[in-house]
């Protein structure tokens, strides 16, 4: 297994992560068919600044940067809040670099992140992966997460189809 390292991001990395992530979000949006670029950024826009209104100082919110040595491969935010069967963590993003990608980083980063969760007493963990992202659901699966809830859709034709 790749030996991989998780550092709170700083400033200047959450800044530089913020600005492709929102931009990031709204084209996964878009690409899933729910809405116009248009709308998808108005969402991301409103999603962003509701879930971390303080940036990442918001409470509960963590970001770290995946290193291997000296090189930035990946990054992971976590969302950690109490539940009554005990604390549940939330991955609202997950990225391996385009030249990382397919050489186990993305499996070392999601165990990394797991031990963080475990020592803050995390019960479980939570995500999101969009329908067209065959590879991430994958990787998600082969480390046990199960498939919560599952939507679905018919395209019809006419004006309002996608």
């Amino acid at each position: 297994m790749t030996e991989i390292r998780l550092e709170v991001m700083t400033q200047v990395q959450y800044e530089q992560y913020r600005e492709s992530a929102e931009k990031g979000y709204a084209k996964q949006v878009t690409e899933s068919g729910d809405m116009s670029s248009e709308e998808a950024a108005e969402k991301a826009s409103r999603d962003y600044a509701r879930i971390l209104p303080h940036g990442m100082q918001t409470d509960d919110q963590h970001f770290f940067q995946a290193y291997v040595g000296d090189d930035a491969v990946g990054m992971i935010w976590y969302s950690i809040t109490p539940g009554a069967a005990g604390s549940k963590a939330w991955i609202y993003d997950f990225e391996v670099g385009e030249h990382f990608q397919r050489r186990g980083y993305g499996r070392a980063i999601m165990r990394a992140g797991e031990e963080f969760c475990r020592s803050r007493g995390v019960a479980s963990i939570g995500l999101n992966v969009f329908g067209g992202n065959d590879g991430a659901r994958a990787l998600y699966e082969q480390e046990g997460y199960e498939i919560t809830a599952l939507q679905m859709r018919k395209h019809l034709g006419g004006p309002e189809s996608r």
